[in-house]
């Protein structure tokens, strides 16, 4: 069971990602609460293993994937080492299990879970 310190830091953080997407993409506050609800949701499925979900990619198209980033279930040969190159709080970064690579997309193109 959650504590309310923990649920208080987690509501925080729905509600800077929530603003972020208002600020950076002119979302409405309710749009954004939608979409920052379904990555903390996205966020949350990703530790406990793979996940469907579909997201709008840069170009206009729309990505059916399915990834995690649950470390102890990946296959041998997944985790390369090196730096991380995208901005934590904008990109959500998984292990696609089709392309069998790591990948990320903007949190903000996140259409729907499962």
């Amino acid at each position: 069971m959650a504590t309310n310190i923990e649920m208080s830091k987690q509501m925080r953080s729905i509600m800077n990602l929530a603003w972020q997407f208002v600020k950076q993409n002119n979302m409405s506050m309710s749009d954004a609460l939608k979409c920052a609800w379904a990555n903390a949701k996205l966020h949350y499925l990703m530790r406990e293993g793979y996940v469907s979900f579909t997201f709008i990619k840069k170009d206009g198209s729309v990505r059916d994937a399915k990834g995690t980033t649950r470390l102890d279930i990946l296959p041998n040969g997944a985790l390369k080492g090196g730096m991380r190159t995208t901005d934590p709080k904008r990109f959500q970064v998984y292990y696609d299990d089709d392309k069998k690579d790591w990948r990320c997309f903007d949190r903000s193109r996140l259409v729907k879970i499962g």
